[in-house]
C-alpha cells in the first residue's frame, strides 16, 4: 500500500474515533482548550491491528473458559472459608481486608451465591518465554473503545499485500465486541422487565464517552440501553426508573461501571442494593469484592491450597494458570513463626522470613512489583504501583514499609515482574502527516463475555508503550490498536 493510502487510512481511523467522541486530538497550541464533555484520552494511531500468531490465538481462545473456571473455584473457596467449613478462615479474612462489614455480608447472601463476573478481562504481557497475566479485571474499561476501534480498523483495507483474507482477520471480527457484550447483557437480564442502564460513577467519569457510545450502538441493535450517572436513578413503587425523552423507563439490568470501594460516593447506592436483593433489578458485575482482589493470584500459588486448585480446576488447567499467573504474595505484616518462611521467596539465596528482608534485595533481585490488591482508589489505572528494580534502595524500602502500614485497611501484594518482549510498530503523526516507527512493549487485553456456560472471545486490545516505560497503560505516547490473526508490518 502506498504511503499516501496509509496516511489516508490512519486519518480515517482517527477521524472516526473523534466523531465517536472517544479520542481527543492534542491541541496544536497551548492557547487551545479541550471541551469538558469530550473524551479525555489520546494516543498514537497505529497503521494496522497488532498481528498474532496461530499459537497465540489458540492461547487466547483457550484462556477464557480457564479463567471462568478459576473465578468459579475462587468463589467456592471464599464461600467455604467464610463459613469456616472445609476451608481455613484465613482465606476469607485476607480477601475481606479493609471492606465494610455491611458489604461483606451483602456479598455473602445466598441470593448472590453463584453469581460471577460476566466480563472477564485479563491484562497480559507477552514475554520472550510466553504470556504472563498481571491481573484480572471484572470491571474493565475499554469495552466501547475496543468495539469502536475494531469496527474502524475492520472496515479499512489491509495495509500489507496479503493474499489470504483470513490472515488479516480481526480477533472477534469488526462487531465482535458489540455482539458479545449485547449477548452477555441479554443473558443476565433474561425475562426481567425494563431497559439496560450502564451506570458510570464520577470516579470513572473518564469512561463515560465510550460507555455512552456503546449504549447508543446497543440500542440501535434492539437492546435499549442508557449510559447514566447514579444520581439519575429514581426509586418508585418497588422499581428503579430513569428519565428519557420519551418518559420514564423501568430499569431491568444495571451494568455496574463503578468500583465497590466507591459505594459511599454513589448516590442511591443503598436503594440499588435493596432493589437487587429483592430481585427487582439484576446487577452485573455482582457485588462480590472478594472476587476483585489481586490477592487471588497469591491463593493460586499458596502451597497449602494446591490440592484444592487441582481438584477444582483439573491438573492441566491448574498447571497452566500456575505458569501464566506470576507468583504473588500478600503483604501481611503478621509475624512469621520461627520455624516458617514465606514460600517461594528468597533474597541473597536465603529464604525470606520477614518482609523487611526484602529491603536488602539487590536491584537484580528486585524484579518485583508492589501494588494494592483491590478495594482502593489506587488499585486501578496503574496507580499505586511500585516497580522494585526501577527504584533506588531507599524508595523501595519506603514502598515496602508503606504497604505493610496500610494493612489491614488496604491490602497490598508483591508480585514477580516479567519484562515484556519488544515490538516494532508504525504509527501516524497527525502534526507532520508522516509515518514513524516505535519500539515498545505490549499489554494485550482480551475481552471475554460469559453467557451461561459459554465464554466468547470478542476482541483483544493491544496497548504498546515506548520501551523505556516500566508500567504499560494507556498514555499519549502509546500505540493502541485491536489485534488480528495473521501477519502484518509490526514485528516482535
Amino acid at each position: 500500500m502506498a504511503t499516501s493510502d496509509l496516511l489516508y487510512r490512519c486519518s480515517s481511523i482517527r477521524d472516526g474515533l473523534i466523531e465517536a467522541g472517544l479520542f481527543t486530538p492534542q491541541p496544536a497550541s497551548s492557547s487551545e482548550t479541550v471541551p469538558d464533555d469530550s473524551a479525555s484520552a489520546s494516543w498514537r494511531i497505529g497503521l494496522e491491528p497488532l498481528p498474532l500468531t496461530p499459537e497465540q490465538i489458540a492461547f487466547f481462545e483457550a484462556l477464557g473458559p480457564q479463567l471462568l473456571s478459576f473465578y468459579r473455584a475462587l468463589n467456592r473457596l471464599y464461600i467455604e472459608s467464610a463459613k469456616g467449613t472445609t476451608q481455613p478462615q484465613w482465606i476469607a479474612t485476607w480477601l475481606d481486608q479493609g471492606k465494610p462489614q455491611g458489604l461483606i455480608k451483602y456479598s455473602q447472601m445466598k441470593r448472590f451465591r453463584d453469581e460471577l463476573p460476566a466480563v472477564i478481562r485479563p491484562d497480559i504481557i507477552p514475554t520472550q518465554d510466553g504470556m504472563v497475566i498481571t491481573e484480572l479485571d471484572s470491571v474493565p474499561g475499554g469495552i466501547g473503545l475496543t468495539a469502536c476501534m475494531s469496527r474502524l480498523y475492520g472496515n479499512q483495507p489491509p495495509s500489507s499485500s496479503v493474499s489470504d483474507k483470513a490472515d488479516s482477520q480481526l480477533v472477534g471480527g469488526p462487531d465482535g465486541m458489540l455482539h458479545g457484550f449485547a449477548g452477555m447483557l441479554r443473558s443476565i437480564k433474561g425475562q426481567q422487565e425494563g431497559v439496560v442502564a450502564i451506570v458510570v460513577s464520577d470516579e470513572a467519569k473518564d469512561y463515560r464517552p465510550e460507555m455512552g457510545w456503546l449504549s447508543k450502538e446497543l440500542t440501535a441493535r434492539g437492546l435499549e440501553t442508557y449510559c447514566i450517572a447514579p444520581r439519575e436513578i429514581r426509586f418508585t413503587e418497588g422499581k428503579l426508573f430513569l428519565g428519557t425523552e420519551s418518559g420514564d423507563r423501568p430499569i431491568g439490568l444495571i451494568y455496574r461501571f463503578y468500583e465497590l470501594f466507591d459505594l459511599p460516593n454513589i448516590p442511591k447506592s443503598e436503594l440499588i442494593q435493596y432493589a437487587a436483593k429483592k430481585s427487582w433489578v439484576s446487577i452485573t458485575p455482582p457485588y462480590k469484592p472478594a472476587l476483585e482482589e489481586k490477592a487471588a493470584f497469591g491463593l493460586l500459588h499458596h502451597p497449602t491450597l494446591a490440592s484444592y486448585w487441582r481438584r477444582e480446576l483439573g491438573e492441566d488447567v491448574f498447571l497452566h494458570l500456575s505458569t501464566v499467573m506470576p507468583r504473588t504474595w500478600i503483604l501481611d505484616p503478621a509475624p512469621v513463626p520461627p520455624t516458617a518462611v514465606i514460600p517461594g521467596l528468597a533474597v541473597g539465596g536465603r529464604a525470606v522470613r520477614n518482609w523487611s528482608d526484602l529491603a536488602e534485595a539487590t536491584q537484580k533481585e528486585r524484579h518485583l512489583v508492589i501494588k494494592p490488591s483491590g478495594f482502593s482508589e489506587l488499585a486501578w489505572g496503574s496507580r499505586g504501583v511500585s516497580v522494585g528494580h526501577d527504584l533506588p534502595q531507599t524508595e523501595w524500602t519506603a514502598a515496602i514499609d508503606s504497604a505493610l502500614r496500610s494493612f489491614p485497611h488496604t491490602a497490598y501484594v508483591l508480585q514477580e515482574f516479567h519484562k515484556g518482549r519488544q515490538y516494532h510498530l508504525e504509527y501516524f503523526d497527525p502534526v507532520t502527516a508522516e509515518i514513524h516507527a516505535m519500539a515498545g512493549r505490549a499489554r494485550l487485553s482480551p475481552y471475554y463475555f460469559v453467557t451461561g456456560e459459554k465464554v466468547d472471545l470478542a476482541g483483544i486490545l493491544a496497548t504498546v508503550c515506548p520501551a523505556d516505560k516500566k508500567v504499560i497503560h494507556g498514555m499519549k505516547d502509546a500505540i493502541m490498536v485491536p489485534c488480528a490473526a495473521g501477519h502484518g508490518r509490526a514485528t516482535a
